[in-house]
């Protein structure tokens, strides 16, 4: 039985009509909010068209906020994240893969169920060891006896200390590690024939070899694709930077955008600068996107495999 094409591709277009209007409208109210000034919004609100006060609020943005910082230390984060996602989720897939590991499938999951605990759920955890990285190493000492012994020589424990708050590497630290990374890895290896890594045994390839030569190159649109998607992750984190954040000026682009819209003394917040930041906190991510989509769609795909 032939089904009537034509009815289904009108319910189909009409999907995807209201699919991308759903998605659109609020970006371009968002757009077209930010083209107009702060006296045009409390006169006469949303704004449908666009105005001619953008570049006025980008201006204003740039010169009396500390968003243009706060976009620097939201990309240092995010490119030190997806760098160390991407290395560790590769390097573990590559273990899992092609080593015998023993119990290797009972890792593979203990991975995997590290993706249902996310970071805020964590977050008094790992603002615990945050503090103190070298505190085990203090417990350490006590249990054994270390301390009780300096204490008889010095008059003092030891108490060793390292703080990882107001740092970047503390910011990025507790999101380096990726069992979603690992999976994509792990299935993508998987589709590489054995006569490729055979071939390679037999010319003398040792495993470092190996993944250098063969392995990296071929795993270039899945290494790419995954670093996208891990920035993006990075680049959204707000919890967390905002717990480990004390100083003003390691503070990310989501939350300067966010004391931006704070309410003060309950006057209405310059919603048309609000988004102005909102278009500059975004330019990055959208470029990158823009930029890597090829690599992004094939390295999904496993096209090249």
């Amino acid at each position: 039985m032939i089904e009537n094409s034509k009815s289904i591709d009108r319910v189909a277009s009409i999907i995807l009509f209201l699919g991308m209007a759903f998605v659109l409208l609020p970006i371009y109210l968002v757009i077209t909010t930010a083209t107009h000034s702060y006296e045009t919004f409390l006169r006469e609100g949303l704004q449908y068209l666009p105005g001619p006060e953008l570049l006025n609020n980008l201006r204003a943005v740039m010169e009396n906020t500390n968003l243009v910082p706060q976009i620097g230390n939201s990309l240092i984060i995010a490119l030190m994240s997806a760098t160390g996602k991407t290395a560790f989720s590769f390097l573990a897939a590559f273990g899992i893969v092609y080593f015998r590991v023993r119990y290797g499938t009972v890792i593979f999951f203990l991975i995997l169920m590290s993706t249902m605990v996310p970071l805020d759920l964590r977050i008094v955890a790992s603002y615990e060891v945050a503090s103190n990285i070298l505190a085990p190493l203090n417990t350490l000492f006590n249990v054994l006896g270390v301390n009780a012994l300096i204490s008889m020589v010095r008059g003092t424990p030891v108490f060793l200390e390292l703080s990882l708050i107001d740092t970047y590497f503390g910011m990025a630290a507790p999101i380096l590690a990726s069992g979603t990374g690992t999976f994509l890895f792990r299935q993508s290896f998987k589709t590489i024939p054995p006569s490729l890594i055979n071939a390679a045994t037999m010319d003398g390839a040792g495993p470092i070899r190996f993944m250098i030569d063969i392995l990296l190159p071929i795993s270039k649109t899945s290494i790419i694709s995954l670093f996208v998607l891990m920035f993006m992750g990075g680049w959204n984190q707000y919890m967390w930077p905002l717990v480990v954040a004390s100083k003003p000026e390691m503070e990310t682009a989501l939350i300067g955008l966010v004391k931006l819209s704070t309410v003060v003394d309950g006057a209405t917040p310059d919603y048309p600068m609000v988004m102005a930041g909102a278009i500059l906190v975004n330019i990055i991510p959208v470029l990158m996107i823009a930029v890597m989509q090829k690599y992004i769609v094939k390295g999904l795909t496993l096209s090249e495999k």
